[in-house]
């Protein structure tokens, strides 16, 4: 089947993805954690082009690389074909690490250096092609986390680094201790979570020309609940869908392909049907008065 999917590079790192991601976090969710089921995942992703895959260490309560990772196992060619993302330091206070007091970051060189072992042991993959700051730790020392950083990258460990939930001056503290460059942010972005769009994050990522990935685009399902924003929207939704023949869900998904930022958004969904579907968003045409449309409905009020 011929690639419905763009690809898209990521700034100077040089590293090229997919321009939708499939989200793994909710894998040890699944009804059907086996092997097989995870494979079928992973070829309607393939099929389509989609060929990137994001993690986090912590995902699944630390078990979603190892699930990912068996499937791997099982089809080592397969590893190939794909790009791995993944995250590293938060410390969840969990059942696994009975030891930890309090959930808490750590962004210490110490422990990057072992969450990308651990990661590359879990995922079966010689390389992490994106590795990516979870969140923005109060207590960093960025000469330490960046030299760390570019050291992975250095050793052949990480193709490209970035952060994720990064304000553009926790972006700017990082890589004025580093020396490569900042590949993405990944950041919390859709319809009903626009303050990206004017409170400085997109503009910063802009500038920078670092295409943003968007966790969360389809607002963990809020987008299709009995919110007053998602009721006020979801007649336009379903009246593109209905035009383009494709669920609501690859419109909300096209509104953010549209934008001229070259949003990346990371979807996660467990339903096979879906899987097979998240390539339908690229049908949808959205048009700037439509775009704002949506954009108004969502937010309640129009632009000023």
């Amino acid at each position: 089947m011929p690639s419905s999917t763009p690809r898209i590079s990521l700034g100077a790192s040089g590293l090229d993805i997919s321009r939708l991601v499939y989200g793994v976090w909710r894998l040890a969710e699944s009804a059907d954690t086996s092997v097989p089921a995870t494979l079928r995942k992973i070829h309607a992703c393939l099929d389509q082009g989609i060929t990137t895959f994001d993690h986090a260490d912590i995902y699944g309560n630390y078990a979603c690389e190892a699930l990912f990772g068996e499937a791997l196992k099982a089809e080592p060619a397969l590893a190939a074909r794909l790009q791995t993302v993944t995250k590293c330091g938060i410390m969840l206070a969990s059942s696994k690490y009975p030891e930890r007091k309090v959930k808490h970051y750590d962004t210490s060189a110490a422990h990057i250096r072992a969450s990308v072992d651990a990661s590359l042991q879990k995922l079966g993959v010689e390389v992490i092609d994106l590795l990516l700051l979870h969140r923005p730790d109060p207590f960093m020392d960025p000469a330490e986390t960046g030299a760390c950083l570019d050291q992975l990258v250095q050793s052949g460990k990480v193709r490209a680094v970035g952060v994720s939930n990064f304000q553009p001056w926790d972006c700017e503290l990082l890589q004025s201790a580093m020396q490569t460059p900042l590949a993405s942010n990944q950041i919390e972005l859709s319809l009903l979570a626009q303050q990206p769009f004017t409170d400085g994050q997109l503009a910063y990522l802009q500038r920078k020309q670092l295409p943003p990935m968007a966790w969360s685009p389809l607002a963990g399902g809020a987008l299709f609940g009995d919110g007053a924003a998602a009721q006020r929207v979801r007649p336009v939704l379903q009246a593109l869908a209905s035009q383009y023949g494709v669920g609501l869900d690859a419109v909300a998904v096209a509104w953010l392909l549209s934008h001229p930022a070259r949003i990346v958004p990371v979807l996660g969904t467990n339903d096979l049907g879906r899987v097979q579907a998240l390539g339908d968003a690229f049908k949808v045409r959205i048009d700037r008065e439509t775009w704002y449309q949506l954009y108004s409905l969502a937010a309640g009020v129009e632009v000023p």
